[in-house]
């Protein structure tokens, strides 16, 4: 069962900068789970393929649930003591859930997290959907297949931090529909149990695009990724189980994330709902 997980934080002293890359995020997380499971942390660590887990940059906003604005992915600041602060992290294999079970448990404000200079007490964990954060969520994947609709031909997606993929040596910021649905069914494949064949994607069109080239210094050399938004629509003489594969990836990209440094905070990436038009949306769930 993928999980999307909301730890809600509160930093006990200011937090630097230079503490708030996703190097230190994705630091901080193997910490973490090395301290339940060492053998754990060294496999995550060492994992070259795709890892079975994505962060979040360390968010000080609420989140906008009916507005789809980006999220945070750098600080220019130090986060200053007692802000309140959110942290998701995702896990997409099945078992990961269960064998990090001592470190939920042992979630209180008696224990803090240290993150650089400072202790991050934990008010809460967040892990089944909320009014006022849509990146919360649990589904197993058979349900996730099973719910995904036939006749849905509108795929929305929103880019909430920058998304880059991997094309041969080199990367591209454009979210084409083979380098979207290529990603999700690898990590859906990999992960799920439920195997989707390879995808045509000639009857997927690009109805709605709203993004940006953003920059981040998070890492040793510039990323470069798209925030905003796209809609891509299945038109012709589809037939339903296609539909049914296309919309269940869809549903998935709220824990796959997509394109490259996911375990780092990049690529986070939800489905949209559209009602009527394309620029009328809500997100799934809402």
């Amino acid at each position: 069962m993928p999980h999307s997980l909301i730890l809600n934080l509160i930093p006990l002293a200011p937090i630097p900068p230079g503490y708030l890359t996703g190097r230190h995020l994705h630091a901080l997380f193997l910490t973490l789970v090395s301290s339940v499971d060492p053998k754990l942390g060294d496999y995550l660590h060492d994992a070259a393929a795709d890892k079975a887990f994505t962060l979040s940059p360390l968010q000080t906003k609420k989140c906008p649930f009916k507005k789809h604005h980006s999220l945070q992915w750098e600080h220019e600041k130090p986060i200053p003591e007692h802000t309140f602060c959110w942290w998701r992290i995702t896990l997409l294999d099945d078992s990961l859930f269960g064998k990090l079970t001592q470190l939920w448990l042992n979630l209180n404000p008696s224990k803090p997290w240290h993150l650089g200079p400072a202790d991050l007490s934990i008010a809460n964990i967040l892990g089944t959907p909320q009014t006022n954060q849509p990146w919360a969520n649990a589904c197993d994947y058979s349900q996730l297949y099973r719910q995904a609709s036939e006749t849905n031909r509108s795929i929305a997606f929103s880019f909430a931090t920058p998304t880059s993929f991997r094309q041969g040596k080199f990367d591209t910021v454009l979210p084409t529909k083979e380098s979207v649905f290529n990603s999700l069914l690898s990590r859906w494949n990999k992960y799920s149990g439920i195997e989707i064949s390879p995808l045509s994607t000639e009857a997927l069109y690009p109805s709605f695009v709203n993004i940006k080239t953003e920059v981040t210094s998070n890492y040793h050399s510039s990323f470069i990724g798209v925030v905003g938004e796209v809609t891509y629509r299945i038109l012709g003489d589809v037939e339903p189980l296609v539909i049914k594969q296309i919309n269940a990836l869809a549903d998935f990209a709220i824990y796959c994330g997509l394109g490259r440094k996911t375990p780092m905070g990049m690529g986070m990436v939800r489905r949209l709902v559209v009602r009527s038009s394309p620029v009328e949306r809500i997100e799934e769930g809402g």
